[in-house]
């Protein structure tokens, strides 16, 4: 018989999409507040993967990842994204216009895990309306994050991988220095 374990802490992202690059400092000091420091950044770089925010949040859009220095559990995830909705919505220019879309996840040694309200067969019910996809896995054999089939574009650029790997050194540095 399988005996219970409390789950590994994982480290906490957010993925953030607007036109307003100042709206990212806004967002990283929101969510600080609520989650502590902010202890990786990613550079603010075009979003151009796809069309699906054009008619909400317009064009020339802009991409930038924050990651937490504190841990969190990850059975926290659809709370955490439930919070994330409600600074967008706290944010949005009109009613069903987002001004920002903010994505959390969270980065085991194994995996990065995101969160959405939008369900497809490969994703998990979490609970709250809420569900995780797991997008991206750690390979021993490339001794990086790869990709899966259904890993958004930009998830699987050299840069963002590069960036979820250094995050994933972070998380090894923490849990294995506790």
């Amino acid at each position: 018989m399988g005996k219970l374990h409390a789950p590994i802490p994982a480290k906490l992202f957010v993925g953030m999409i607007s036109r307003d690059p100042g709206l990212f400092q806004t967002c990283t000091e929101r969510l600080a507040g609520a989650f502590g420091p902010v202890d990786i950044r990613s550079e603010i770089l075009p979003w151009e993967h796809s069309d699906y925010y054009r008619d909400e949040m317009g064009t020339d859009l802009r991409r930038k990842f924050i990651f937490f220095e504190r841990l969190i559990d990850p059975g926290d995830l659809s709370r955490i994204k439930l919070h994330t909705m409600q600074l967008e919505r706290e944010l949005s220019l009109v009613a069903a216009k987002r001004a920002v879309n903010l994505d959390p996840g969270y980065i085991t040694e194994a995996k990065v895990v995101l969160a959405t309200a939008k369900d497809f067969p490969h994703r998990i019910y979490i609970g709250e309306g809420i569900y995780a996809e797991s997008t991206l896995h750690y390979s021993k054999n490339s001794g990086s994050y790869i990709a899966v089939d259904h890993t958004y574009p930009d998830f699987r650029s050299q840069y963002n991988r590069d960036l979820f790997n250094k995050a994933r050194e972070k998380l090894r540095t923490t849990l294995h220095s506790e």
